[in-house]
């Protein structure tokens, strides 16, 4: 498998320093005699400008701006401060990150960085086990407890500024629960969308669905939707696509097909339409899809069935929408799918922008896809080995970026 090489061990820590050889340099010698003099070391920040000074730090990759902070405390108030953070940003383009998580009782793991192709040690911020439910967007995380599912947190997580929302309205506890968000990339203001179904008492056939949407321009939450579904009930997946809620649902019967893609325009007023009217058929018999927005439009990526055995898989296959139906985009091939070694119908998958990254939840190898290219390709070795058998390991993409905040 590719990626053997060395990987970095960083904690996205401001209040951690690090011994970093940036501090002084010399700069003239041809103006010293003595070589050996401590003269000759000359501070960077008496020679350059700030305004130069922050112009160079803005062209650092993202990792080496926050240990840059260390440096000194003049750097550590530029690095932090509203402008240089805005300024990188428009210097910086960071391709999205994958987060592995490596247990499921910690919030801890490693980031993937693509473009560096290394793994930094990581602990994700204000959430104290793995077992969540956890969305992205345009450098802002969303998470949402797995208990009772109305504490969520939107935060950036390198940065780590964060802001806890109200509570979601309609049932708490509900038995399928799905979480999307949505950032604008101008105004850096926030959609996040709630999906929750409930199971009619003693009754498998029919479920209550509801869809509830925050916005962070109101601070409120509204439900447009509360319907009683029959046949179907949602899942644990969504995304939302140019000011489109998608989220897919699972048959409750065993005829016909098992899974369908719901939509539901967040801008649009209640109507008495049915959620049913809306669905789209799968491509085929699906396992473990996954929903993404990859440059504004809906991607899936989900474990292709056997015929005669659904649940058991026989490769992976990615497909993007178009109107209302679906266009292969690749398959993943054989030599990658047998790579993962011992591989059953259940996978982690996450994507933004041009990639997708996939894994098992059996172990820590990550494969990425390239949109654009049509490449597979190994990611670097995650410096996490399987301790145990039954280890699990799933993780998800974000964008790593400094300007915005919730």
């Amino acid at each position: 498998m590719e990626g053997e090489t060395s990987w970095i061990d960083y904690q996205f820590d401001d209040n951690k320093t690090q011994e970093l050889d940036l501090r002084v340099f010399d700069s003239y010698p041809e103006l010293n005699d003595d070589d050996n003099s401590e003269s000759n070391l000359i501070s960077i920040d008496s020679i350059l400008p700030d305004d130069l000074l922050e112009r160079i730090l803005a062209l650092l990759p993202i990792v080496s701006i926050f240990k840059a902070g260390a440096v000194s405390r003049k750097w550590y108030e530029i690095v932090h401060s509203r402008r240089f953070l805005c300024n990188a940003s428009k210097v910086l383009v960071p391709k999205p990150w994958y987060f592995m998580f490596t247990g499921s009782d910690e919030p801890i793991g490693y980031a993937y960085d693509p473009m560096d192709r290394k793994w930094y040690s990581f602990q994700l911020p204000y959430i104290e086990t793995s077992s969540c439910f956890i969305a992205s967007s345009y450098g802002l995380v969303c998470f949402m407890d797995n208990d009772s599912r109305s504490e969520l947190y939107v935060c950036n997580l390198i940065t780590k500024d964060h802001k806890k929302l109200v509570a979601p309205p309609g049932q708490k506890f509900p038995d399928y629960s799905a979480l999307a968000l949505s950032v604008d990339s101008l105004s850096h203001s926030y959609t996040a969308a709630v999906v929750k179904s409930k199971q009619i008492p003693n009754n498998f056939i029919q479920w209550n669905l509801s869809i509830h949407f925050y916005s962070s321009e109101t601070g409120m939450w509204v439900s447009p939707v509360k319907e009683l579904m029959t046949g179907w009930r949602g899942g644990d997946d969504s995304v939302i696509c140019d000011g489109v809620l998608y989220f897919l649902v699972h048959s409750t019967t065993l005829t016909g097909n098992q899974h369908a893609l719901a939509t539901f325009n967040l801008s649009s007023r209640p109507s008495n339409g049915l959620l049913i009217d809306s669905f789209i058929p799968v491509p085929c018999s699906l396992t473990c899809g996954r929903l993404m927005n990859m440059k504004g439009n809906l991607v899936m990526v989900g474990g292709i069935g056997k015929q005669d055995r659904p649940g058991i898989i026989k490769g992976i296959g990615i497909w993007a929408l178009k109107g209302r139906d679906w266009e292969e985009v690749s398959r993943m091939p054989h030599r990658f799918f047998q790579g993962f070694g011992e591989f059953d119908d259940v996978f982690a998958s996450s994507g933004f922008d041009n990639l997708v990254y996939i894994q098992s939840y059996g172990g820590p190898a990550l494969l990425v896809f390239h949109m654009s290219l049509r490449q597979w390709k190994w990611s670097q070795k995650c410096p996490v080995a399987k301790r145990f058998p039954l280890q699990l390991f799933t993780g998800f993409c974000f964008q790593p970026r400094l300007e915005i905040a919730p």
